[in-house]
């Protein structure tokens, strides 16, 4: 078991929720730690905050870091009307 002290406008402020909610004291701060608590982790591990945006939004084409180099050699040969050997 945990005590804590609240300031009086906290605690009035929590009670006014409680009553609103119609739940006890203690299950709406359980709640509040639990919603808090979960919130703190996902931040501490970034790749959970982006996991369901991984992957959903890519161009279709898998070979960019393979192929750059000679991507990049057609376009400056498109540009300067030259046909690079390499």
């Amino acid at each position: 078991m945990t005590s804590v002290r609240l300031p009086k406008e906290l605690e009035q402020k929590l009670d006014s929720l409680a009553e609103a909610k119609q739940i006890s004291r203690s299950a709406l701060i359980k709640e509040a730690l639990v919603a808090y608590l979960e919130q703190e982790e996902s931040h501490s591990q970034p790749y959970l905050v982006g996991e369901p945006l991984f992957g959903n939004y890519g161009s279709g084409t898998t070979d960019n870091a393979v192929s750059y180099k000679t991507k990049l050699r057609q376009k400056l040969a498109r540009k300067h009307n030259k046909s690079y050997p390499y």
